[in-house]
């Protein structure tokens, strides 16, 4: 076991890169003080990427190898696009959560951990027990090992530790990694800042008591090299970008009924939207929401309604309306684990083919998919654009991990181009009709009520031009051809996404969503050395681009890395004619005729990149 040093022992390590976790149980404040870490560290100008340790159930029991909560923070010395490989140090409330981080290979061997001690001497003899056996078996595996009395330390300072460890161990954090005291001080008084200035005062006390502590305990501590940024950087989640961007966008309604993980957006767009005469309508349920945001932007302001899978699973037929009836809608999908209720705090990719064939009959729409924080800002102003130039559906694919992950990014420049136009008003010239489709783009005027000569009726049924309804072959096919051919005349305005690393080569890795970070990271590494091995990342999954095909065929092998389930060829069952491939390698093979491989994980967390890297040496280890 480490032993506690003086401060004049202690050495400091200059590195480029650390994982730091924080776990608890739930309620301890662990997430708290992983986000507070984390935006402490990017004012102080390194790159950051957390990502949230979520237990499955809201209330695991205490002290359970399950219930770990917490966060974990990626910081080094340049920005950063995923949450790394194993943690270099953790801090854990007890001994029962890190065994859960170590059981499920979150560790690096080696790994620096700061244990709570209290545990050792509880009145309990079972938890005393559990406790020295669990340490002894951390010690055994290699990990070093330093109790923290933080039970002891907080009560000096409040009745409760319990309620205020999260900031003791923040203080821990601050020391060991040499951040600035005021900028410590300052974020401690930023989170609670709606609170009593004697709350404030409380935390920041306990802040410093956990500083004090590791001065005068530990041996050891980092310094991470600071970027300077070009320009003012902003840190948030994945969720504050979306409804920031909302916001930017010019769309003024959201409707939606709460969804892990998905509710944190409206929870953000409720202290804000109003300011800027927005409305965020809580439906009663998922349906209701998907129905009220079309019967808004029917009349003319775009609207966007928030979701997770199950959510969306219940959206489908309000989308179909929206689709038949030609409505401008955004729909967000933030997707979690499934099928069913299946895993409401997880990652994962697998709604892709059911967001693009989900609805009966044909419905086309346009689905992109965001990479990253910034992405997740940028691209809803990108969405209402569209939905509002070509009246249609427009789908935004983000995912649990995304929804929690912080990291920071250039302060976006407010421009009006961003924002919706005003609803056009003036008279419909006598001879146009409310669907009068251009017969090459499918395009037509958007109607909208109150327009003098614009009344019509819009339904989901079968209609002609004029929007009566009509079940002839004609008038349906005619239909048809229109909306279908609106993504055509979209997807002639697109540009390839860039191949990253050389044009060609004996390996492509084709990705989409959240795995980017992950997988520029594998590559980066690999072509470092000596592998002629590139990625491509896909934003618009329907329409994709031109030159997509042209650019899988110019490599030896193509495989995707995806967050959504795969068989394995080296099932014993699974042959060329039953394997069932992942969602992005099924459509490329369908569209491109390239033999595209897949490569997937569904373990509940980020893909890592020591995972891809390991899964493109097997890839490339194989017979062409």
């Amino acid at each position: 076991m480490t032993a506690l040093a003086p401060a004049a022992a202690r050495t400091r390590a200059t590195i480029e890169n650390h994982v730091v976790e924080i776990v608890s149980d739930s309620g301890e404040g662990a997430q708290r003080c992983g986000q507070s870490l984390a935006a402490l560290a990017a004012r102080s100008g390194n790159g950051v990427w957390t990502v949230e340790i979520i237990p499955a159930e809201i209330q695991p029991p205490a002290r359970s190898v399950a219930g770990a909560s917490g966060n974990r923070v990626r910081i080094a010395s340049r920005p950063v696009t995923n949450g790394g490989d194993e943690a270099d140090l953790v801090v854990a409330f007890n001994e029962q959560v890190l065994i859960g981080r170590m059981q499920a290979g979150e560790l690096k061997p080696g790994c620096r951990i700061l244990l709570e001690s209290m545990w050792a001497d509880d009145r309990d003899p079972a938890v005393a027990a559990s406790y020295a056996e669990a340490r002894a078996e951390l010690l055994a595996a290699g990990y070093r090992v330093t109790e923290v009395p933080m039970q002891q330390e907080c009560r000096k300072l409040v009745s409760d530790p319990h309620r205020g460890k999260n900031m003791f161990a923040l203080g821990l954090l601050t020391s060991i990694y040499g951040f600035s005291p005021v900028l410590a001080r300052e974020e401690v008084a930023r989170i609670f800042h709606k609170k009593e200035q004697a709350v404030i005062d409380t935390n920041l006390r306990l802040l410093e008591a956990g500083v004090a502590w590791a001065d005068a305990h530990l041996d050891f501590g980092y310094e991470i090299p600071v970027m300077h940024a070009a320009e003012a950087q902003v840190v948030m989640t994945g969720n504050a970008a979306l409804g920031l961007g909302i916001l930017a966008s010019g769309m003024d309604i959201c409707a939606m009924y709460p969804i892990t993980p998905a509710t944190s957006v409206s929870h953000y767009l409720s202290e804000l939207f109003e300011q800027a005469g927005g409305v965020v309508h809580q439906a009663e349920d998922e349906i209701a929401a998907c129905a009220f945001a079309i019967g808004a932007s029917y009349a003319g302001r775009t609207a966007v309604t928030i979701t997770s899978g199950p959510g969306y699973s219940l959206k489908q037929e309000g989308i179909g309306l929206a689709a038949m009836a030609e409505i401008p809608l955004v729909v967000v999908n933030v997707q979690r684990g499934g099928p069913s209720t299946g895993q409401p705090t997880k990652p994962e990719q697998g709604d892709l083919l059911s967001v693009l064939f989900g609805t009966h009959g044909d419905a086309p729409k346009v689905v992109l998919a965001v990479s990253d924080i910034e992405d997740c800002f940028y691209s809803m102003i990108t969405a209402r654009k569209i939905a509002e130039t070509f009246n249609t559906v427009v789908v935004v694919l983000s995912d649990a991990s995304l929804a929690t992950a912080q990291q920071p990014f250039a302060r976006p420049v407010f421009s009006e181009e961003w924002l919706a136009p005003a609803a056009d008003q003036a008279p419909v010239p006598s001879d146009t009709q409310p669907y009068d489709w251009d017969a090459q783009t499918g395009l037509f005027r958007r109607f909208i009520p109150g327009q003098p000569g614009g009344m019509h009726t819009a339904t989901g049924l079968a209609h002609d031009r004029s929007s009566r309804v009509a079940y002839d072959p004609a008038s349906n096919e005619d239909g048809l051809r229109s909306r279908s051919l609106k993504l055509a005349a979209l997807q002639r305005t697109l540009v390839c996404p860039p191949v990253v690393g050389d044009p060609d080569g004996d390996l492509l890795v084709v990705g989409w969503g959240s795995t980017r970070g992950a997988i520029e990271e594998a590559v980066a590494g690999l072509r470092a050395d000596g592998h002629r091995v590139s990625s491509l990342h896909l934003r618009f999954i329907q329409p994709m681009p031109s030159g997509i095909g042209e650019i899988l065929r110019r490599f030896g092998k193509v495989i995707t890395v995806e967050s959504n389930w795969s068989d394995s060829p080296d099932e014993a069952l699974i042959d060329a004619d039953n394997r069932r491939y992942a969602a992005l390698a099924m459509l490329l093979r369908s569209r491109y005729l390239v033999d595209v491989d897949c490569w997937t994980e569904v373990r509940g967390r980020p893909i890592k990149p020591g995972s891809v890297r390991a899964a493109l040496l097997r890839a490339l280890a194989r017979p062409a």
